[in-house]
């Protein structure tokens, strides 16, 4: 039967053999319960393989949890399969989009990864889950490529199913490290006490140290509180230690840094003189807003993000598909890194599919059109991507991480800017990180 994929027989060997040579990786942690979860939105569908058969795919992402959330990135997955299927699909296929929920949790997590085993999916494209552990070991034993991941986990630039599209947490905190370096005095960072939140400390002091700057005050917090009373005192009384250089607070609390500026907001009236900043995925130009714009906490503040802000006619593109296919959902906001990232997922994708002209298109040979090298421009989105699993910061524990990319913008007039022009690369920073 065309489109069947390499079964864990044939493909575990070869995994484990380049895991041995790079010597990057450990074995992955065993899989959460399998118990079935509901939550996932999926139907029946057919193999990719056979040249008049839809490609299949999953997209997956938390939605309706107390923590972060990102439904816009399975809802434009969905749009952009109208949108692909509306002009023929890709290569004369329609292209079939699976989504599901992964709730924020471990458990759904490892099932959403399985039903993407069950449904013949060729890839999981464009997707968010910090439950690394849990998700790649059913990719990996079936050889599922997992394109352009959020980068919220250490594992997605390690594992060699990984293709991600940006450099993750490690770009973003390293990028905002080096830019408070010369303007902040006494920094303190706000973080989910979580196994991925673990991961933020060494990243950001990793820019701040390369700048001379002392590392930042680590403040753990639950990422799920409602309140943040208590870390916003601990935070400011930091910020405020040199009585001669206006300190700085990083919020990086996903969804939840709206809720922690609230409780900043009335902490932060004995303590005038402190600087915010933090990375997009925290804040973007809504919660601004919601915050105050110019008369707000973030006015002033530095923001890293991975591609260029939203008004930049590079995303017209994918605002088209929005417009022509989203049907005016309001889950998909252009100016969300999720639905960004998704969107140049999906570009990446297309351009594997589209390379292996009316050959097979299964989990195998899109694996392998990426692995040997194809090059996918993303219109200045990004550098051109190219995945090698021996790259630059392979020394550093990230050797899928090809796109050290950073950019930096800034809250003038309550309006999300650009600090300056083009990307901050942040491999040499990275390369000297502790983050091992």
């Amino acid at each position: 039967m065309t489109g069947r994929r390499r079964t864990r027989s044939t493909f575990l060997p070869r995994l484990l053999t380049r895991q041995a040579r790079t010597g990057a990786l450990t074995a992955g942690a065993l899989v959460a319960a399998a118990s079935l979860v509901t939550g996932c939105g999926l139907v029946p569908a057919v193999t990719g393989g056979a040249a008049d058969e839809p490609i299949t795919v999953m997209t997956w992402a938390p939605e309706d949890t107390r923590a972060t959330n990102k439904p816009g990135m399975p809802a434009f997955a969905r749009a952009y399969a109208r949108w692909i299927n509306a002009r023929g699909g890709i290569n004369g296929r329609k292209l079939n989009v699976l989504t599901c929920n992964d709730r924020n949790d471990r458990v759904t997590a490892a099932h959403c990864a399985r039903r993407a085993v069950e449904e013949h999916a060729v890839a999981v494209v464009g997707s968010y889950s910090q439950y690394a552990d849990a998700f790649f070991p059913p990719l990996e034993s079936e050889g599922i490529p997992y394109i352009g991941g959020y980068g919220i986990t250490n594992e997605e630039f390690t594992s060699p199913l990984s293709y991600p599209v940006n450099g993750g947490q490690p770009a973003l905190l390293a990028g905002l490290g080096s830019a408070l370096a010369a303007g902040c005095g006494p920094v303190a960072l706000v973080r989910p006490d979580t196994i991925a939140g673990d991961e933020l400390p060494a990243l950001l002091d990793s820019g701040l140290t390369a700048g001379g700057h002392p590392a930042a005050d680590d403040q753990r917090a639950p990422e799920d509180a409602t309140e943040y009373a208590a870390q916003a005192r601990g935070a400011l009384r930091t910020a405020t230690a040199d009585p001669v250089e206006k300190g700085c607070v990083v919020p990086a609390l996903g969804d939840r840094t709206g809720t922690f500026m609230d409780s900043f907001r009335r902490a932060r009236e004995d303590y005038p003189a402190v600087r915010t900043a933090t990375v997009l995925g925290s804040v973007d130009q809504t919660a601004i807003d919601a915050a105050g714009g110019a008369s707000g906490p973030y006015e002033g503040s530095y923001i890293t993000g991975w591609y260029p802000v939203a008004s930049d006619p590079r995303w017209d593109g994918m605002k088209r598909v929005i417009r022509q296919a989203a049907f005016g959902d309001n889950r998909i906001d252009p100016a969300d890194a999720g639905v960004q990232t998704t969107w140049i997922a999906y570009t990446v994708f297309r351009a594997a599919v589209e390379s292996l002209g009316g050959g097979e298109v299964s989990a195998d040979t899109v694996r392998e059109t990426l692995d040997d090298g194809l090059e996918v421009g993303t219109g200045g989105l990004t550098p051109t991507l190219r995945w090698t699993f021996q790259d630059e910061l392979s020394s550093v524990g990230f050797p899928r991480l090809v796109n050290a990319n950073a950019t930096l913008q800034v809250v003038r007039q309550g309006r999300l800017v650009s600090a300056r022009k083009g990307f901050l690369d942040v491999t040499r920073t990275l390369q000297d990180a502790d983050v091992t």
